[in-house]
This record gives C-alpha cells, structure tokens and sequence, in this order.
C-alpha cells in the first residue's frame, strides 16, 4: 500500500519545477472536458425540456372533451345500483361529433339497459383518472419527504 499525503486542491495547476510541459497541457484538457461536458449537458436538457413543453401545450390547445350519445338501447337491464359493477357493461353503438364538425359513431362500453340518447361519461372517466393521477404524485411527494432526507445523508 502506497503511503499517499493530504489531499492537495487544484494540484494540477501549483507551481512545480517537475512538471512538464504536457502536465500543463493535460490539467487545461481535463478542465476544457469537464467544462464542455457541462455546457453540452444543460444545453441538452434545456432542448429536450423545451421539446416536451411544447409537445404537451399543443396537446392541451388540441384536445377536446366529446359527448356521445347512445344511437340505440343498450342490451340486457339496468342495475338498481347506480355504481354498475364492470360485469354489467355491455356494448353498444353511440355517435359523437368531433372538433372539425364530422360525425362519428362506434362501440363503446356502457351500463346494460342503458337508454337511447344517454350521455356517455367518458369525460367523467377521465376527471377521475387526473384526480388519481394527482393523488399518487401528492403520495410520492409524501413518499420522498419521509425518505428524501436520509437518501442525502448515504450519498454524501
């Protein structure tokens, strides 16, 4: 095992009548690489930050909410509870128009004995997907304030 003295700051760049000429050289490379490594890396995810924010406002100015409706009654009967369970959605034919003003129609997923005309809740099937969605970030967000801490204290 070598013997090895205090660790010395900035050792590449102290006066010392050994040091050569490439020595000199090397220690402004290693620090024109980090340097470079640096600017090029905030850079990139200053541009991929940029891309995704873009990418995201076009889609919240794009998207909008459909309401369709049902074109026929939906087969078999409808459930005295209002929470119908997954088991007692059938298939049936709804319409909708879409932003551009065209018709549509196809199968969706509604509670049996569903009546002709009635909205179907996609709108609120996503409400409650963002509020889950909001409600397991506030848990991470807990999650890391109770861990957050001690993983500082092992990494340092």
């Amino acid at each position: 095992m070598a013997l090895r003295g205090p660790r010395v700051w900035l050792w590449r760049w102290r006066r010392n009548p050994l040091k050569r000429r490439a020595d000199r050289v090397e220690a402004w490379v290693v620090l024109g690489v980090w340097l470079l490594t640096g600017v090029v890396g905030v850079l990139a995810g200053t541009a991929v930050s940029s891309s995704v924010e873009d990418g995201l406002a076009r889609e919240r100015a794009e998207w909008r909410p459909l309401v369709a409706r049902l074109a026929e009654r939906a087969p078999g009967t409808a459930s005295e509870n209002a929470h119908a369970s997954r088991a007692e959605h059938v298939w049936a034919t709804a319409r909708w128009t879409a932003a551009d003003g065209s018709e549509h129609s196809g199968q969706l997923r509604v509670p049996a004995g569903s009546a002709t005309g009635a909205v179907v809740p996609l709108g609120a099937g996503r409400g409650l997907r963002s509020r889950l969605e909001r409600r397991r970030i506030d848990q991470w967000d807990a999650e890391w304030s109770r861990f957050g801490p001690m993983w500082r204290r092992m990494a340092g």
